[in-house]
Formats: C-alpha cells, structure tokens, sequence
C-alpha cells in the first residue's frame, strides 16, 4: 500500500505539473440566434455553433486579464475564418429550440489550442512584423528570492501620570475681656471676665489624569537568492519567442563602463523590495551606455512549504512583481507591470513544489508583460 500511495503520488506531481504548462484550455460559451419559421434550421443552429465557439475564445481571454483580452481583437478575424486551427474539438452542453420566440440557443465546451492563438497574437504584433535590425535590444534582470531572516521588534510603551492638588483653609479668633477695681473704707477688690472664640476650616482635592502609547515597529526581512539559471531561460524565451531581442544583465554588465553593477542590484534585493536611487540611477546609466532602450526587473519571491489539502502533496506559492522600464528617455518609464500576484506549485518535495511554482510564476508573469509590449506596439 505504501509502494502505491507513492507512484500515486508521484504520477500527481507529473500530472499537475504538466497541467501547468499545458498549451490546452478547456473553456465555455453560450450563443443565440433567432430565424423564421417553426423550428430551427441546419443553417441557424450551425450559426449558434460558431456564435458559442467564439464566446467560449472570447471568455478565455476575458479571465486571462485586461491585456490578453485587448489581443482578443487582433484573433477574432482568424478565429472565424479557420476555426479548426484554434479549437481542438468541441462538446454540445445543451441546446434549446424556443418555437415561440424563435430562438435557438446552443451552449458548449471547447478545448483551445494556445499555442496556435499565441502565435497567431504574435504574428500580429510591431515587433514580429519588424526586421531583426529594427528590434529594440531588452535587458532582463529578475531573481528568485526566499526568506532568510525576519527580525522583530518588541512594542514600545510609554505612560505619563499627571496629578495635581489643591488646598484651601481659614482661621478666625476673636478674644474680649473686661476689669474693674472698687474702692470701699480702705480696701480694694477688683473683678475681671472674659471670653474667646476661634474658628478654623479647610478644604482639599487631587485629580489625576493617565495617558501613554505603545510603538510597534514592522518586522524587518532579510532574503537569500535562489539560483534562477532555468527561470532566467524561461523569461528570455518567452520574450525571443515573442520576437524581442532579449539579453540577461550579466551578459550586458561588461559593456557598461563599469556603471552597472549586478552585485549591487542583488545587495538591494537581498534587504528590501525595491532598489535604492543610486542603484537604480546607475542601472539605468549603464544599460544607456550599453544602449539598451528596455530593462525588464523583477522578484519571483517564495513562501515557506505547506501541504496542500486537497492532494497531500507539498505546496508552495510564489509572489510576483517585475516591469518593464523604457529608459530611452530622459526620465525612465514603466511601460508594463505585472503583480503583486501570487502562483502555486505541489509536488512530492519541497524543492519539487518550489520549482514548479517557480516555472509557473515565471511563465505567466512573462506572457502578460509580453501581451502589454504587444498591445503598446513596442519592437
């Protein structure tokens, strides 16, 4: 039993992550038509057929983001015309002949071939219709990072007491008296009386008022590079399938004159999430130098494993940020962005979850950048 909860296991693993980079998507679409008469015919139902077809292509791109979907328009016209080239096959889900209104409506399941509709966006685009010469040379710098050290801070609490008082009092006093003598054959007598009377008040009270704060500081985070030799060829084919002309910065580092450093930019990296000014102002010096109009900058950031609950396979997500920068002019410009966005693999390891995630975050991270260089027409 153990020996099969293994091998199926494993054959998970393979399946999703082949699954991943499959070039096949099953999708849906609904479609209506409306005719005369008291039933549908051949040709109005083979019209809703076609009409399902192409909302089934259209909601694929319409949940692949905002950028594939701007590429819907640059398909739409081949779609129609040789629809077999993009649709593998296709599955009646339901269909319904409302007599009454008049109206056929028709829903089914398509695969789509997206291989075939990528290149056919591809072939449409500025830079695939530009000569080799006239393509823009595109540096690409994007590492893979994980958590090495997270250090925290302990709250800061600061109180004040403030107490105050005050005393009031009163005294009065008040003595008299009264003598006499009397003289009487030669003898003296004398009398005397008196009376006194003080009165004495006092009045006291303390207020106290307490206030304070308690400071919390956000944890800091140190990271580590994870080797990305494979993510690296992932990127650059991606973006040279699409027809640019693509270079990694390493390669590009001799021909700047000394003014870009890699070893800086991995530094900054290595502490935070984006890169210092004087970093980033001598990134954008050198490649000038090595006349490169486009830098494309990135992190492929990994979380910590789980399992995941649904195959008991290990997890790992990846967080995906990177741009595109066009520094051509005097101030550099991000022309295209993908992220913050997050991506996961399962596999029977850690390592073999990580590198899956990793695959897959680098994949769709750079096929909508490569969609927003098309839409913009950049070459």
């Amino acid at each position: 039993m153990q020996v099969i909860r293994q091998l199926f296991i494993a054959l998970m693993a393979i399946s999703l992550s082949v699954s991943a980079l499959a070039q096949v998507q099953v999708v849906r679409g609904k479609a209506s038509v409306a005719y005369k008469g008291k039933a549908a015919p051949a040709e109005a139902k083979a019209q809703a057929l076609s009409k399902a077809q192409l909302k089934a292509v259209e909601m694929y791109y319409a949940e692949a983001g905002e950028s594939e979907a701007a590429n819907f328009d640059a398909v739409r016209d081949k779609i129609v015309a040789d629809p077999d080239r993009f649709i593998l096959d296709t599955t009646v889900l339901g269909e319904e002949d409302n007599a009454a209104s008049q109206q056929y409506t028709v829903a089914v399941k398509v695969s789509l071939n997206l291989a075939n509709l990528r290149n056919a966006v591809k072939a449409n685009s500025a830079v695939a219709k530009a000569g080799r010469s006239e393509r823009s040379p595109m540096a690409f710098l994007v590492v893979s990072r994980q958590v090495d050290s997270v250090k925290s801070f302990d709250d800061r609490v600061y109180k004040k007491v403030e107490a105050k008082e005050s005393y009031e009092s009163s005294d009065s006093f008040s003595e008299s008296s009264k003598e006499g003598e009397k003289v009487k054959k030669g003898q003296v007598s004398t009398h005397a009386s008196g009376a006194s009377e003080q009165k004495s008040s006092a009045t006291a009270s303390r207020s106290v008022e307490r206030g304070g704060s308690t400071t919390k500081k956000a944890a800091e985070s140190s990271w580590r590079l994870i080797p990305s030799a494979n993510l690296n060829q992932i990127f650059t084919a991606s973006f040279s399938k699409a027809g640019y002309k693509v270079s990694e910065a390493a390669m590009i580092e001799p021909y700047t004159n000394g003014q870009f450093k890699l070893a800086t930019v991995e530094d900054d990296y290595r502490s935070g999430n984006d890169l210092k000014p004087a970093t980033l102002a001598s990134l954008v010096q050198g490649m000038r130098t090595a006349q490169f109009p486009y830098v494309t900058l990135g992190t492929l950031d990994v979380n910590m494993s789980d399992e995941d609950p649904n195959t008991g396979l290990r997890r790992v997500a990846v967080t995906v940020n990177a741009k595109v920068l066009d520094i051509s002019a005097a101030i550099p410009d991000t022309i295209a962005s993908v992220g913050p966005v997050q991506y996961a693999g399962v596999g029977a390891s850690d390592d073999e979850a990580r590198t899956n995630a990793l695959k897959l975050a680098a994949n769709n991270a750079a096929r909508e950048l490569g969609s927003q260089l098309t839409n913009l027409g950049v070459r």
